[in-house]
């Protein structure tokens, strides 16, 4: 009889591990392109900016929210995101191509928490505050829900914070401008979590520099073992063919409209 029980224990703990894991791979996280400089589905419009939304994970985050709102909204619109759904947002840095469509959002769907690198201007705190939102400010890397971390605020004359999600296939990295320098947030995202790099993407602010140095970062991306990139935004038109040459299949094409599917 004792036998029997711990054989059924076994099958009802196997059943459920099966279960919870055909779920994860039911349910990927999904990251969608609400606003860049290129398109990558047709009905959408390309603007100079930033802007996803990551689903998938305990919570929905938006992280920028470009430069125009309406812009940002017709893309929305297209795409099908319900403002509402979204829990957190994350601001990667005070420029207006990544906080232009903040205040439109926030009068559409204020019960948010919105994280910001804590050198944003009281002002501008205390804006969103009186649109309805919790502002919580990152100074040092914090995990803004389960799995999902921010660098914590970087740089020195142009202050940013990125995203880092903690998946199964390794971190994903997501910059607004990489402002502080892509590399230097590579390099803060393993040490904040300490683990491979399976996709960097985002502006990776690399406009003004040569080929050669582009090329070098190239080069640090691979020794640092990044696997795929998705460069875009501020990266530059040249830098950003170089990137998709080193990487070949690996290079993930940006665009509002793309959706980047990870099974955790």
């Amino acid at each position: 009889m004792k036998n029997i029980l711990i054989l059924q224990v076994s099958l009802i703990l196997t059943f459920t591990l099966v279960c919870n894991a055909s779920a994860l791979e039911d349910n990927p996280i999904t990251i969608t392109i609400l606003y860049d400089n290129y398109i990558f589905s047709k009905g959408l419009q390309a603007d100079w900016g930033f802007s996803c939304i990551i689903e998938g994970k305990e919570k929905t985050i938006l992280f920028d929210t470009g430069t125009k709102s309406d812009i940002f909204f017709h893309n929305i619109n297209k795409l099908k995101v319900n403002p509402k759904d979204v829990e957190l947002v994350a601001i990667s840095h005070n420029h207006g191509d990544h906080t232009g469509g903040l205040s439109a959002f926030l009068d559409e769907h204020n019960k948010v928490t919105v994280y910001l690198p804590v050198s944003f201007p009281d002002e501008f705190v205390s804006r969103v505050e009186k649109a309805g939102a919790k502002v919580i400010t990152v100074d040092k890397p914090v995990e803004i829900c389960k799995d999902v971390s921010s660098t914590g605020e970087m740089g020195v004359q142009i202050k940013e914070q990125s995203l880092i999600l903690n998946t199964s296939k390794g971190l994903v990295v997501i910059t607004g401008c990489a402002h502080p320098g892509i590399v230097s947030i590579i390099k803060r995202a393993k040490e904040v979590i300490d683990k491979k790099i399976y996709l960097v993407f985002g502006g990776f602010h690399l406009m003004n520099k040569s080929e050669d140095e582009v090329n070098k970062i190239i080069n640090q991306f691979k020794d640092l073992g990044v696997m795929k990139v998705g460069a875009t935004h501020c990266t530059g038109d040249n830098a950003i063919e170089l990137f998709k040459k080193a990487y070949k299949e690996n290079f993930i094409q940006m665009g509002v409209g793309k959706a980047i599917k990870i099974s955790d």
